[in-house]
């Protein structure tokens, strides 16, 4: 999401250089070709709505942009520092000494803030993160991570999680997610709803961490499921795993529904995915 903004960022300072005309539809265009980069999380769409809009009204007054954005930018990273320690308090307060807690693709701050707290709070805990084929993020993102606040964190294949729930080692399930509908519908990387099915099997608690709900859409039919090129699941880093003309399928996220989920931890607190509405009303500007 940050990325995005510094490309709105970017593009600012050359106008403001006189290095290119700064007009309204440069920011438009610039908008919606990031906006449609990730069309299941609707987040940083709404983010992007608000900054190019204050970027064109700074256009229409003929005020240099650079400024506004990096305020805009600079009170977005203060408030997602705030929501996110916001739910880590939560977050470590839901896992129990002696927890194994599973997770999914890159659970993002909160997640990792929420197993340094629990850490400092003297919980012994077991972390199992999921290597997350193709682009393997648990690999590469999120043990790396966990291993660097000291945790306990043990890495394994995508394939492995319902096993080690069926031997006890699991408590907790807790990922990120890219968007939470209104009624609670939740989206997140592939594997996120196979592992909520399987947990709910073995009585084990589903607790995703939502920082900005999107409260303009509903069910799972508001939901857009990004289905990225199907090459790259024949490959692993680049390198062939299958024959070249193999067919394959690459929807990157699926959909968790909300009798799955034992509560959402949002920066309001931890919430019923059926109490999102009250909770939240309507989302009029987004908080982050």
């Amino acid at each position: 999401m940050r990325s995005a903004m510094v490309a709105i960022q970017f593009l600012a300072g050359k106008v403001d250089r006189g290095e290119i005309a700064g007009t309204a539809d440069l920011f438009i265009k610039a908008k919606e070709r990031l906006q449609i980069t990730r069309p299941t999380n609707t987040s940083m769409a709404r983010i992007l709505e608000f900054l190019v809009d204050l970027v064109c009204k700074e256009i229409e007054e003929g005020n240099l942009l650079e400024p506004a954005v990096n305020v805009f930018i600079d009170d977005f990273q203060k408030e997602y520092e705030q929501n996110s320690f916001a739910m880590a308090e939560i977050g470590s307060g839901i896992i129990e000494d002696g927890d194994g807690v599973l997770t999914m693709c890159f659970a993002e701050t909160a997640f990792i803030l929420s197993i340094a707290l629990a850490l400092e709070q003297g919980k012994k805990i077991k972390v199992y993160s999921p290597e997350t084929r193709p682009y393997l993020q648990g690999a590469r993102l999120t043990a790396p991570c966990l291993m660097e606040i000291g945790a306990d964190v043990t890495l394994i294949t995508d394939s492995m999680c319902a096993f080690i729930m069926s031997q006890g080692k699991v408590q907790k399930y807790m990922t990120a997610v890219d968007i939470v509908t209104r009624d609670g519908w939740a989206a997140n990387k592939i594997g996120t709803f196979q592992n909520a099915v399987c947990a709910n099997y073995h009585g084990i608690p589903y607790f995703p961490f939502a920082i900005d709900p999107d409260m303009s859409r509903s069910g799972r039919e508001g939901i857009i499921i990004e289905e990225r090129d199907p090459e790259e699941v024949k490959m692993i880093k680049g390198i062939l795993t299958t024959r070249e003309d193999m067919k394959a399928y690459y929807p990157a996220f699926d959909i968790v529904p909300p009798y799955l989920i034992a509560g959402i931890i949002t920066p309001k607190g931890l919430i019923s995915p059926y109490g999102l509405e009250k909770a939240f009303k309507i989302n009029v500007e987004p908080k982050l």
